[in-house]
This record gives C-alpha cells, sequence and structure tokens, in this order.
C-alpha cells in the first residue's frame, strides 16, 4: 500500500503564501502560555464591553479553525475541501448557552444542517452535542443511576425529544448524524440515548453513530458488549473513534472527589486501545461502520492498511477519516488524494459563542505534546519548498 503523510505540497495545496504566514504565525504564538491561557478570557472581556476585536479574531484564530459564522458563510470553506475530496461536517460550536431558550435555538440550527447535508454532496455527515440541546445536570443525573428530580425528568424528556426528531430527521433525508462524546460522569445517559437510536434507525444501513473515547479505561469491553447486543437486536452501529477532548478535566474531577480517574495513566494505553478498538470494529465491519476521528499517523494508516488487506474499496461508505478543520492538513489531503473517504469537522458559529472551542484548540495546540510543534514542522516544510521552486 502506498500512503504517505509527507507530501506538504499536496497538504497545503489550498493555501495561499499568505495564509501559510498567517498560519505559520498562528501556531507560533501557541508556544506562549500566559497568551494561550489569558488570550480567551482577555478576548471575551474585550467583547463583553464592546471592544472591536471581533474582526481581528475572525483573522486569526477563528479564521484558522472555523468555517464562518453561518452555514453561508462556511460554504466557501466548504467548497474548497469538496474540491480536493474532503467533505464538512458543519459543527455548530456554540457552547455555555444552558438555558431552554438556547436549547432550541440549537435545536433549530441543527435541523438546518441535516437538511443542508440533505442536499449538499460537500456535506456527508451532520453532528450534535447532547449538552448543547439539554440539560447537562440531567444527564448525570440520569448517569448516576439514582432517582431524578421532577424538573431533571422534565428536561431529560426534552431532550430525548430532540435527539429523536434530529435522528428522525436524518434518517428521512438518509444524513449520517455523529452524536459526540462528552464529560464521563454524564457519558453513560448518551451513551444510552445513542444505543437507543441506533436500534431504532439502523437497520438496513447506519444512520447514527456514537462516539467512543479510547483515552477511557474499558472501552474496549464496552465496544465488544454493544457489537454483541447490536447483533442479538438485529440492528448496525456506528461508532465515531476518538481519543478524547477532557483529560485533565476529568482527572482534576476525580482528584477532587476520590475516585479512580477513568482516563488512562499513559498515552501508549490510549494508543494501543484505540487501535484495538479499530481492529475490532473493522473485524465486524459487516454490522459496524467506523468514523476513524485522530489526528495520529499511526492510527489513519492503520485503517487503510486494514481495508487495503481486506481488499476492499477504498470509498466503502463503512469507513471515513476526520480530522479537525485548520489541523492536521497532511493527513487529510493526503488520504483523499489516494482516495479513502475523508471528512473535516467545520466548526461555524459567532465569534463570541465559539471562543470556548477556539480556547480548547489553542490549549491542545501549546501543550508539550500538543500540535503545534508537528504543525510548524509542516508549515515550514512547505514553506521552504516553495521558496525554492
Amino acid at each position: 500500500m502506498k500512503l504517505s503523510f509527507d507530501d506538504t505540497q499536496r497538504a497545503f495545496a489550498h493555501k495561499s503564501n499568505f495564509d501559510l504566514q498567517k498560519a505559520y504565525r498562528l501556531f507560533q504564538t501557541f508556544s506562549y502560555p500566559w497568551l494561550v491561557n489569558n488570550g480567551p478570557k482577555l478576548a471575551n472581556f474585550a467583547l463583553s464591553i464592546g471592544l472591536p476585536i471581533n474582526g481581528l479574531i475572525k483573522k486569526t484564530i477563528f479564521h484558522q479553525f472555523c468555517g464562518g459564522e453561518t452555514i453561508t458563510e462556511s460554504a466557501k470553506s466548504a467548497i474548497e475541501l469538496h474540491a480536493n475530496g474532503i467533505g464538512a461536517i458543519l459543527d455548530y460550536s456554540v457552547e455555555g448557552e444552558a438555558d431552554n431558550q438556547a436549547y432550541i435555538a440549537a435545536f433549530e440550527e441543527l435541523k438546518k444542517v441535516i437538511l443542508e447535508a440533505a442536499h449538499q454532496p460537500a456535506y456527508p455527515f451532520a453532528v450534535f452535542k447532547c449538552t448543547g440541546i439539554g440539560s447537562f445536570n440531567a444527564l448525570g443525573a440520569a448517569s448516576e443511576g439514582g432517582s431524578l428530580t421532577a424538573k431533571q425528568t422534565e428536561e431529560l424528556a426534552e431532550l430525548s425529544t430532540r435527539v429523536n426528531q434530529l435522528c428522525a430527521l436524518a434518517a428521512q433525508h438518509n444524513v449520517k448524524i455523529l452524536i459526540d462524546a462528552e464529560e464521563t460522569w454524564i457519558q453513560q445517559a448518551i451513551d444510552e440515548l445513542a444505543v437507543a437510536h441506533m436500534r431504532e434507525f439502523n437497520q438496513g444501513q447506519v444512520i447514527v453513530y456514537n462516539t467512543i473515547q479510547l483515552y477511557r479505561t474499558g472501552r474496549i469491553a464496552e465496544i465488544q458488549r454493544q457489537i454483541a447486543a447490536a447483533r442479538a437486536g438485529g440492528y448496525k452501529l456506528g461508532f465515531k473513534l476518538v481519543r478524547g477532548a477532557y483529560m485533565e478535566k476529568e482527572r482534576l474531577r476525580a482528584a477532587e472527589k476520590g475516585y479512580v480517574s477513568p482516563i488512562h495513566v499513559s498515552k501508549e494505553d490510549t494508543d494501543r486501545d484505540y487501535d484495538e478498538a479499530l481492529t475490532l470494529c473493522f473485524e465486524n465491519k459487516d454490522m459496524v461502520s467506523i468514523m476513524a476521528g485522530t489526528h495520529n499517523e499511526a492510527s489513519s494508516y492503520l485503517l487503510a492498511q486494514l481495508i487495503a488487506d481486506a481488499q476492499l474499496d477504498k470509498k466503502d461508505d463503512r469507513f471515513w477519516f476526520a480530522q479537525l478543520y485548520g489541523m492536521s492538513d497532511h493527513i487529510s489531503f493526503n488520504l483523499a488524494h489516494a482516495g479513502y473517504n475523508v471528512a473535516k469537522y467545520l466548526p461555524y458559529g459567532p465569534v463570541k459563542e465559539v471562543l470556548p472551542y477556539l480556547s480548547r484548540r489553542a490549549q491542545e495546540n501549546s501543550s508539550v505534546k500538543g500540535q503545534a510543534g508537528r504543525e510548524l514542522s509542516l508549515i515550514i516544510t512547505e514553506m521552504k519548498r516553495r521558496k525554492l521552486a
């Protein structure tokens, strides 16, 4: 199998020299911890008192990691990705608006996303977070398995109704829909909702995908359990496999509350479980569809190798690769050029409302084992190549 992630010319062909310079400067700033830790807070404060920095944010970090403030604004990025053989997953990334009015507004926006995906081949999936359309506290109480208050029962019912309507709309329009994973202490209730809707809508084909976080312990056994249940129940499974995004928060809460952290001790353990999960799901490909949501080159290569070894069509709709917009283009664009199914998460939303998302991207890229060093190295390589050319 001939597949390499080293071709920076292909990875950055969609970027002008100006865009490449902007990306270089942005990833350089992630090496300054004070700026990464305090920048989003300062930006939020400045926006809240009306300082005119919206345009500055939009031209820098927002431009790198988001498609636009609306679906319409994001279309340009989606069309560009599609021209390079990559799908876009519109991700309405408004966070922190925890009230019923905000839940309803997000729910209505997600219906627009599904309908957009139904009519535009550039959008092969839709996606949502349960806490974007329903109560975090109700999910937490349900996950703990205790008795719910009357308010929590009502909130959980409202969330379940919204999830059902989104999945039903996706099924009606033949749009695959991803349910994102969240914090472990609310995840059990999310998993139960996901399984219920896979059982309902994944009869002939896979419409609903649940997300499995492989930085968690015990996930291999959970995948095995869900596969056995699906075989017995006669429905199919969709799994988006990720490593995870809440590691520090998970470990801190475990320490504060005095329970064993649900997160693997080492990255090596996470990498081992991720690749084992990928292989397990592939071995059950007769009833499991896979989205490998990863920025890890070895894991991406593993799925490509499994497809090649089984002599399957690279465009087999059961197998997808996915990365975040603005990151790991060397993986996305080279996989797409090689003929595989690839999609990019394309976040969008008003600048102020997506600041928490942008803050996480900055934190991720500033960590010792983060993306910034690798992204900078790739950008520098391409800038040198262009200069020599």
